[in-house]
């Protein structure tokens, strides 16, 4: 990509996660983000359709970074310790930008679009849960559970909530 058009969706990007930061995305104007980027709206045009599609993208992205920094989303079923231990790491690393993206009445999003992802690579090393009702209900609570358990405790004490959540997990699985 040219760096002159890197540049540009950088400073939309920017704009956009600043304005984000401050209030809702329904607020969100394309005026007021090409004026902080201090572009003109037909160059926002030439990036993104709009700021549902700009969200949508940095969403996306944050997506697949949090994805990549869980080294073995399969430990969810082989070891839920370390596994819940590798979500909630990636979670936290990522945490400013999952707030900035999520905030508000978004979590629900994040879920939804987090685990039919983690289920895949799950579902990679252990194709026979694909399609097996139990199994999948079974990593819908883990993911979901664990998630909305880390969300609302881990401010208060990290290590000790994951390995609460690493030990229920392990509960969860062997009685599987």
């Amino acid at each position: 990509m040219d760096l002159r058009v890197q540049k540009t969706r950088n400073s939309i990007i920017n704009a956009f996660i600043e304005l984000l930061s401050r209030k809702p995305i329904e607020k969100i104007t394309i005026k007021e983000l090409t004026d902080i980027a201090l572009i003109s709206k037909a160059t926002f045009y030439l990036h993104f359709k709009d700021i549902y599609d700009l969200s949508e993208y940095l969403e996306n992205e944050l997506l697949e970074s949090i994805i990549k920094d869980i080294p073995h989303p399969e430990y969810l079923v082989t070891s839920p310790r370390e596994g819940i231990r590798e979500i909630t790491t990636s979670f936290s690393a990522h945490s400013q930008m999952v707030n900035i993206l999520f905030s508000r009445n978004r979590t629900t999003l994040l879920l939804e679009r987090l685990e039919p992802k983690l289920k895949e690579l799950i579902f990679k090393k252990f194709p026979e849960y694909k399609n097996h009702l139990e199994a999948e209900i079974l990593l819908t609570v883990l993911i979901q559970g664990d998630f909305h358990a880390y969300a609302q405790f881990s401010e208060s004490n990290f290590d000790e909530t994951v390995d609460v959540l690493g030990r229920i997990s392990e509960c969860l699985i062997t009685n599987f």
